[in-house]
This record gives C-alpha cells, structure tokens and sequence, in this order.
C-alpha cells in the first residue's frame, strides 16, 4: 500500500518549506513520491517553490479549492484514483491554511482507496514567531490544524524562542476549545530549523502516525479566509518591503496574515516575497510569473486593490 502524509498548519507556518527538506530526505532513501499541493487558485505559488523537486522519483500535482469542502472532497478523491497505479511509495499532502482534517480521513477510508493508500504521519508545523498572537477564529483555525498531528515541528524560531511557553500555549489552547489533544515537548515536538533535521530526525517523523482527536465544530464560512490575487506585479523593492509592512498593521485592510508571491522589480530581475507580521522575506528568484497573494481574515478587497492597482492587474475570487 502506498504510505500518505499529511503536513498541516495554520497560514505561513512554513509547511511548504518543511515539505522541500522532508521530499529530499525521502527520495535520496529510494522513494518515489508524489506532492499534492492544494490552494484557492488557478496559480499556486507554493507549487512553483518545490518545482527543483521534480524528477523521476517526484511528481507535483495541484487541486484547486475555493469553490465549497465538497467539491475539494470530490476533487481529492478523484485525483488520488487516477494516482493510484503510478508506482508511488508514499504521497505527501500539502493543505491550505485553513483545512478541516475530517476529510483526509473521510476520503482514505472510502472504496477504493482503503485498499490502495495507508495512512502514514500527520504532521504539524507550528510557527514559533506568530502562533502566541493568534487570536478568536485564527487561534481555533490553530488548534483544528494541528489537533490530529503525530508529532509538531516548531518553525522559524530564534535565540529567545521559549518552547515551554509556546507548548503551553498549544494546550491551553487545546483545552479552552475542548480539544483532546495533548502535547508533550519532550516527546511529540521538534523544535530546531529545518535544515538542521537530521536523519534520526526524518525517522521519528515517518513513523509519527497520528492521534485521533475530539472537539466541537464551529462554523467557519469560506469566504472569511479568501484571499486577494495580484498578476503582473512590477514595483521597485523598496516599495514591496513597504506595502508589505504596512499591510500587517493596517487595520482598514483586514487582518493580513501572509502576503507570498513572485515580483518583478525595477532593474527587471525577479524577487520572491514570503512575509508575515513577525517577518519578510524577500529574495532573489526566478519564476515563471509575476503574481502576489493576500491570505488573512475579512480582507477588505477594495482597500488592498487600491493599494496595488498602480503596479499590477487586480483578480480576486
């Protein structure tokens, strides 16, 4: 049977980035995967970040979201059918930031695919600069993401990282949104970088698996999350560092969680942006588009668009 990993985790935790050191790990082992992006658009930017994986033993496939969590069950589905006889050894699932883990469940344990795929690890990357500001629906977002994971990995961590806070913070968490998840630092959670995980680091996650947990369900409409396209984007750098910044503190454009994308700046070279309120990132890149795109909580898109309009074309869903 054909092992499946879902890595989850709330907006800009830094799945994708976890996913590039996991893949390398798994195919210099002699596995052959596949990596099944899911995102709210046409364009996915965080596709376009693993596209050095490809290669005889990796493949990349995408599904698009936006459009209601049946039509992704049935899109899933569907797409891990016409996977299933291509000689995979395992499949990571790589979720939006906001994903109800009902239905990776739901969907592996229907015919045919209880005979072909095997649950392997749920893992769960939690960022260890922004998780104690979450807040109300984001924070519940938090809890529901990581609440199935084997095993949590802390990303973007620093000197002055406190581990035992935030891991308090994770279980209080689970607690006040009645969630029986618990975690315990010395034993369900990483916390080092990346690309300091070392082998015997790789092993404890493949063999994670994952807890099977409890909590009430709130409601949480679609297009509260729903995030702002941007294609064709030239402006200087400067200028992208500081609509970036701003964006994170300006309350008239709702609560801007991550702003990510590709743009090409005024001497014609090309620059990735991954940002948070906690940090920007901007660094050289090339890429085959031009795009940004806006993820948080009750965008004002009117607002956001003005702020763009002189420096791309403006798409939102």
């Amino acid at each position: 049977m054909v092992k499946i990993d879902l890595i989850t985790g709330f907006l800009g935790s830094g799945k994708t980035t976890f996913i590039k050191e996991y893949a390398k790990y798994l195919i210099d082992k002699g596995e052959k995967i596949a990596i099944i992006e899911n995102d709210y658009g046409a364009v996915n930017i965080d596709m376009v970040l693993l596209q050095d994986l490809l290669g005889d033993n990796c493949n990349l496939e995408m599904i698009v979201g936006g459009d209601g969590k049946e039509a992704h069950r049935r899109r899933f589905r569907t797409k891990l059918i016409s996977m299933g006889m291509s000689g995979y050894t395992r499949v990571i699932i790589e979720p939006s930031g906001i994903y109800d883990a009902d239905e990776f469940f739901d969907v592996l344990y229907d015919e045919p695919l209880d005979r072909w795929y095997e649950i392997g690890s749920v893992i769960a990357i939690v960022d260890a600069g922004n998780t104690m500001m979450l807040e109300d629906t984001s924070r519940y977002l938090f809890m529901s993401e990581i609440a199935w994971a084997g095993k949590l990995i802390f990303s973007k961590m620093s000197d002055n990282t406190d581990t035992a806070a935030i891991t308090d913070f994770i279980n209080r968490t689970m607690e006040e949104y009645g969630c029986s998840a618990r975690y315990d630092l010395g034993k369900d959670i990483i916390a080092k970088p990346f690309d300091a995980l070392t082998g015997q680091d790789f092993e404890k996650i493949i063999s994670a698996g994952y807890r099977k947990s409890s909590y009430p369900k709130l409601a949480i409409e679609d297009k509260q999350y729903l995030p702002l396209f941007y294609f064709d984007v030239e402006m200087p750098k400067d200028k992208l560092f500081e609509i970036a910044k701003s964006l994170f503190a300006d309350e008239k454009a709702g609560k801007v969680i991550r702003v990510k994308g590709f743009v090409k700046i005024e001497d014609g070279s090309q620059f990735e942006i991954n940002a948070t309120e906690a940090e920007i990132k901007v660094n050289p890149v090339v890429s085959s588009r031009n795009v940004i795109i806006i993820i948080g909580e009750d965008l004002k898109k009117d607002y956001i668009n003005g702020i763009f309009k002189d420096y791309c074309q403006v798409v939102s869903l």
